[in-house]
């Protein structure tokens, strides 16, 4: 199997994300599947995951997060430009979250070091997972070429996959989140 070099994976990265946008302009994607795959049943149990993290604490779980909003967000790269902004946003806006009952996991291809590199580089307090077999991402629509996509999943307190986001901006998308996450949780 031919192995994807950091800067051509940045480089996919850029161009899938560019082609999403595209297809979003010119009649979005169907429900149900978008570029990377199928998408998981909204209002369905969300697929579980356990994935090694760059905490410390070895590996975490979905299931740990029982009782609480997860903001599972997946993005292609480590140290990219659109990928630090993302995580930059969502480090500056997680005492919000917190205050929401929810946390936020990054998810991507890259190892634990990477993660934690990443995280002391940035600043970054919250979990960042390491799908390196891209099965996690796979389960969840975002995986295509050997990265994973610029796609976040909202899931309630009892592990139900409630909203999706596909067509990320990563300078204003953690903003998005928190308005729609305000809004599932004044429905409760």
């Amino acid at each position: 199997m031919t192995q994807i070099l950091p800067s051509h994976r940045r480089l996919l990265g850029y161009v899938l994300s560019g082609l999403l946008a595209l297809g979003m302009l010119l009649g979005g994607m169907p429900a149900a599947f978008a570029l990377g795959g199928p998408q998981p049943t909204l209002n369905a149990p969300a697929p579980d995951f356990t994935l090694p993290s760059n905490t410390g604490d070895g590996e975490i779980s979905l299931a740990d997060y029982r009782g609480q909003w997860v903001v599972a967000y997946f993005y292609p790269q480590d140290f990219t430009p659109g990928c630090t902004l993302e995580a930059k946003r969502f480090q500056q806006d997680l005492p919000k979250y917190l205050d929401r009952h929810a946390q936020i996991l990054g998810i991507s291809v890259d190892d634990v070091t990477s993660h934690a590199e990443f995280c002391d580089s940035e600043g970054l307090t919250f979990p960042l997972l390491a799908d390196t077999t891209g099965a996690v991402s796979k389960a969840y629509g975002s995986w295509l070429s050997g990265v994973s996509l610029r796609h976040t999943y909202l899931i309630d307190p009892e592990g139900i996959l409630r909203d999706r986001f596909l067509g990320v901006r990563p300078a204003i998308h953690s903003v998005e989140v928190l308005a729609r996450l305000d809004e599932l949780q004044a429905d409760e």
